[in-house]
């Protein structure tokens, strides 16, 4: 939210600053409509990746202690978030193509090379820092959850998978350490760091992120959920609408998967 907030004041001044608008209502020229295609493609991809809020939602929902009324305390949590969310990032991207039309990189803090005024780059770059550090253990905690349950299963008598020493260090408070936590965390922080430094393309990461996490974490399982709760037999109206949604939305992530791979690997070839 840091960076969208600092992102949209940025072009905001820049518009000002101009005194006129870039840009066109058709968006980014391509050479051919299959370039235009890919690029639309993988804008859906950014676009999918804006609501990754599901991914914690559950998690948040967790922490709330009972019987408070966590149905009505997260209905209202969501709904400010969402809107929040959406008015800066709009604004944010629409300011973004007002001020610097085609040629709006995808990181606006860093995609032109100027640093001015360098107290606000400097204090968004903070603030990304902070926001990433909590945000990758947050999303990480899934990924952990799920390997740690799937060798505690598979290997119920190894002590490297299930065994847990206590530590006590100099003027620190005493802590448990397991050997498969330290080497599945260590070298899953290490791979992705790895393959982040293989593909620096920000936009065409964000693309193919939010195209996997979009249908399956946003659609699919709080669809299926709502059908089990509310007792929603198959074939009725409210059940084809809700899978004809499903559906609709899964076709838009494999053509934004598709266009952000295929923006991927062509900025890596050239």
């Amino acid at each position: 939210m840091s960076y969208s907030s600092i992102g949209f004041v940025l072009c905001f001044a820049t518009v000002i600053e101009n005194k006129k608008i870039m840009g066109s209502i058709g968006g980014v020229p391509a050479g051919t409509t299959t370039e235009k295609l890919w690029l639309v493609f993988q804008a859906l991809g950014d676009v999918a990746f804006v609501y990754p809020y599901t991914i914690i939602f559950l998690e948040i929902q967790d922490t709330l202690k009972s019987p408070s009324p966590e149905k009505r305390t997260m209905k209202k949590a969501s709904i400010s978030a969402i809107f929040i969310t959406t008015f800066f990032y709009l604004c944010c991207g629409c300011f973004g193509y007002a001020a610097f039309g085609d040629k709006t990189p995808g990181n606006l803090l860093s995609g032109f090379g100027f640093y001015e005024p360098f107290w606000l780059i400097d204090f968004a770059n903070a603030c990304i820092i902070l926001h990433l550090v909590g945000g990758y253990q947050v999303y990480s905690q899934p990924v952990f959850a799920i390997a740690e349950r799937w060798f505690g299963e598979k290997y119920p008598n190894s002590g490297f998978v299930n065994n847990f020493y206590n530590f006590k260090l100099p003027l620190l408070p005493g802590f448990q350490l397991n050997l498969l936590r330290l080497c599945f965390r260590t070298f899953y922080v290490i791979s992705t760091t790895v393959i982040s430094v293989i593909f620096p393309y920000f936009s065409q990461v964000l693309g193919v992120l939010g195209a996997l996490n979009f249908w399956p974490l946003a659609i699919y399982f709080p669809v299926e959920m709502y059908f089990v709760q509310k007792k929603i037999g198959a074939w009725t109206t409210k059940w084809i609408v809700l899978q004809t949604f499903s559906i609709v939305c899964l076709i838009v992530s494999i053509l934004a998967l598709i266009g952000s791979v295929e923006g991927l690997i062509r900025a890596k070839l050239s």
